[in-house]
Protein backbone atom coordinates (compact mmCIF):
# COMPACT_ATOMS: atom_id res chain seq x y z
CA UNK A 1 0.00 0.00 0.00
CA UNK A 2 1.49 3.40 -0.92
CA UNK A 3 2.17 6.01 1.77
CA UNK A 4 2.21 9.80 1.72
CA UNK A 5 5.72 11.17 2.02
CA UNK A 6 5.28 14.96 2.05
CA UNK A 7 7.71 17.45 0.56
CA UNK A 8 11.45 17.49 0.88
CA UNK A 9 12.46 19.75 3.79
CA UNK A 10 15.41 21.13 1.87
CA UNK A 11 13.30 22.07 -1.15
CA UNK A 12 12.78 25.81 -1.57
CA UNK A 13 9.13 26.80 -1.80
CA UNK A 14 7.62 30.20 -2.53
CA UNK A 15 4.46 31.13 -0.66
CA UNK A 16 2.94 34.31 0.65
CA UNK A 17 1.32 34.89 4.01
CA UNK A 18 -1.80 36.40 2.46
CA UNK A 19 -2.89 33.15 0.82
CA UNK A 20 -2.41 31.21 4.06
CA UNK A 21 -4.94 33.26 6.04
CA UNK A 22 -8.65 32.73 5.32
CA UNK A 23 -10.72 35.73 4.27
CA UNK A 24 -13.03 35.36 7.30
CA UNK A 25 -10.27 34.83 9.88
CA UNK A 26 -10.60 36.89 13.08
CA UNK A 27 -7.04 38.11 12.65
CA UNK A 28 -8.13 40.28 9.72
CA UNK A 29 -10.72 41.95 11.93
CA UNK A 30 -8.09 42.77 14.56
CA UNK A 31 -5.86 44.28 11.87
CA UNK A 32 -8.65 46.46 10.46
CA UNK A 33 -9.83 47.52 13.93
CA UNK A 34 -6.41 48.73 15.08
CA UNK A 35 -5.71 50.44 11.75
CA UNK A 36 -8.90 52.52 12.21
CA UNK A 37 -8.06 53.57 15.80
CA UNK A 38 -6.72 56.96 16.75
CA UNK A 39 -3.85 55.73 18.92
CA UNK A 40 -3.10 59.18 20.35
CA UNK A 41 -6.64 59.44 21.81
CA UNK A 42 -6.16 56.15 23.66
CA UNK A 43 -3.21 57.60 25.52
CA UNK A 44 -0.68 55.07 24.25
CA UNK A 45 2.89 55.92 25.14
CA UNK A 46 5.49 54.68 22.72
CA UNK A 47 8.48 52.74 23.98
CA UNK A 48 10.74 55.40 22.50
CA UNK A 49 9.12 58.04 24.73
CA UNK A 50 10.29 56.34 27.89
CA UNK A 51 13.49 57.58 29.48
CA UNK A 52 15.34 54.27 29.20
CA UNK A 53 14.96 53.87 25.44
CA UNK A 54 16.65 57.00 24.07
CA UNK A 55 19.27 55.17 22.01
CA UNK A 56 19.69 51.82 20.35
CA UNK A 57 17.74 49.91 17.77
CA UNK A 58 14.63 51.37 16.13
CA UNK A 59 11.43 50.51 17.97
CA UNK A 60 8.31 48.76 16.75
CA UNK A 61 5.15 50.67 15.89
CA UNK A 62 2.62 51.04 18.68
CA UNK A 63 -0.09 49.58 16.45
CA UNK A 64 1.92 46.36 16.21
CA UNK A 65 1.80 45.91 20.00
CA UNK A 66 -1.91 46.75 20.09
CA UNK A 67 -2.61 44.09 17.48
CA UNK A 68 -0.51 41.61 19.42
CA UNK A 69 -2.36 42.31 22.67
CA UNK A 70 -5.80 42.06 21.06
CA UNK A 71 -4.77 38.69 19.60
CA UNK A 72 -3.57 37.62 23.04
CA UNK A 73 -6.82 38.85 24.63
CA UNK A 74 -8.93 36.79 22.23
CA UNK A 75 -6.78 33.67 22.59
CA UNK A 76 -6.14 33.71 26.34
CA UNK A 77 -2.39 34.33 26.15
CA UNK A 78 -1.09 36.33 29.11
CA UNK A 79 2.63 35.71 29.20
CA UNK A 80 4.92 37.94 27.16
CA UNK A 81 7.27 34.99 26.65
CA UNK A 82 4.43 32.91 25.20
CA UNK A 83 3.50 35.82 22.94
CA UNK A 84 7.08 35.96 21.68
CA UNK A 85 7.00 32.23 20.90
CA UNK A 86 3.65 32.55 19.14
CA UNK A 87 4.95 35.45 17.03
CA UNK A 88 7.72 33.18 15.76
CA UNK A 89 5.73 30.01 15.05
CA UNK A 90 2.11 31.07 14.50
CA UNK A 91 1.30 31.88 10.87
CA UNK A 92 -1.62 34.13 11.89
CA UNK A 93 0.64 36.27 14.05
CA UNK A 94 3.28 36.36 11.34
CA UNK A 95 0.64 37.79 9.02
CA UNK A 96 -0.67 40.23 11.64
CA UNK A 97 2.78 41.49 12.67
CA UNK A 98 4.05 41.58 9.06
CA UNK A 99 6.83 39.12 9.83
CA UNK A 100 8.23 41.08 12.78
CA UNK A 101 8.93 39.28 16.05
CA UNK A 102 9.25 41.55 19.08
CA UNK A 103 11.10 40.05 22.02
CA UNK A 104 9.38 39.32 25.32
CA UNK A 105 11.04 42.27 27.06
CA UNK A 106 9.63 44.81 24.58
CA UNK A 107 6.20 43.19 24.86
CA UNK A 108 6.29 43.35 28.66
CA UNK A 109 7.61 46.94 28.69
CA UNK A 110 4.81 48.09 26.39
CA UNK A 111 2.24 46.46 28.67
CA UNK A 112 3.80 48.02 31.76
CA UNK A 113 3.91 51.53 30.28
CA UNK A 114 0.38 51.36 28.81
CA UNK A 115 -1.59 49.34 31.34
CA UNK A 116 -4.50 51.80 31.63
CA UNK A 117 -4.59 52.49 27.88
CA UNK A 118 -4.72 48.75 27.11
CA UNK A 119 -7.60 48.35 29.55
CA UNK A 120 -9.56 51.08 27.76
CA UNK A 121 -8.65 49.48 24.40
CA UNK A 122 -10.14 46.16 25.49
CA UNK A 123 -13.33 47.89 26.69
CA UNK A 124 -13.59 49.74 23.38
CA UNK A 125 -13.03 46.49 21.49
CA UNK A 126 -15.78 44.67 23.39
CA UNK A 127 -18.19 47.58 22.90
CA UNK A 128 -17.43 47.58 19.19
CA UNK A 129 -18.04 43.83 18.98
CA UNK A 130 -21.38 44.25 20.77
CA UNK A 131 -22.46 47.05 18.43
CA UNK A 132 -21.46 44.99 15.41
CA UNK A 133 -23.55 42.09 16.72
CA UNK A 134 -20.58 39.75 16.83
CA UNK A 135 -21.04 38.89 20.51
CA UNK A 136 -24.19 38.59 22.57
CA UNK A 137 -24.80 40.31 25.84
CA UNK A 138 -26.45 37.47 27.71
CA UNK A 139 -26.01 37.36 31.45
CA UNK A 140 -23.93 34.49 32.72
CA UNK A 141 -23.62 33.89 36.43
CA UNK A 142 -20.74 32.00 37.93
CA UNK A 143 -20.69 30.90 41.53
CA UNK A 144 -17.38 31.99 43.00
CA UNK A 145 -17.68 30.09 46.25
CA UNK A 146 -14.39 28.79 47.54
CA UNK A 147 -14.47 26.07 50.14
CA UNK A 148 -11.35 25.09 51.96
CA UNK A 149 -10.99 21.42 52.68
CA UNK A 150 -10.05 20.57 56.24
CA UNK A 151 -10.09 16.86 56.85
CA UNK A 152 -7.58 15.76 59.42
CA UNK A 153 -7.80 12.66 61.59
CA UNK A 154 -9.01 14.76 64.52
CA UNK A 155 -11.83 16.32 62.55
CA UNK A 156 -13.09 13.20 60.81
CA UNK A 157 -16.41 11.87 61.96
CA UNK A 158 -16.07 8.32 63.08
CA UNK A 159 -19.03 6.13 62.44
CA UNK A 160 -19.31 3.00 64.47
CA UNK A 161 -20.37 -0.12 62.68
CA UNK A 162 -23.09 -1.96 64.54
Amino acid sequence: MPTLTGIDREQITFTDLESQIAKDNEIRFIDAFVDKLDIKKLGIQSLTQSEKKKAGRASFEDALFLKLYLYAYLNGLRSSRKLEKEAIRNIELQWLLKGLCPNYHSIADFRKINAAALQSLFKLFVLFLKEAGLIGSNTIAVDGTKIRGNNSKKKQLQFKKD
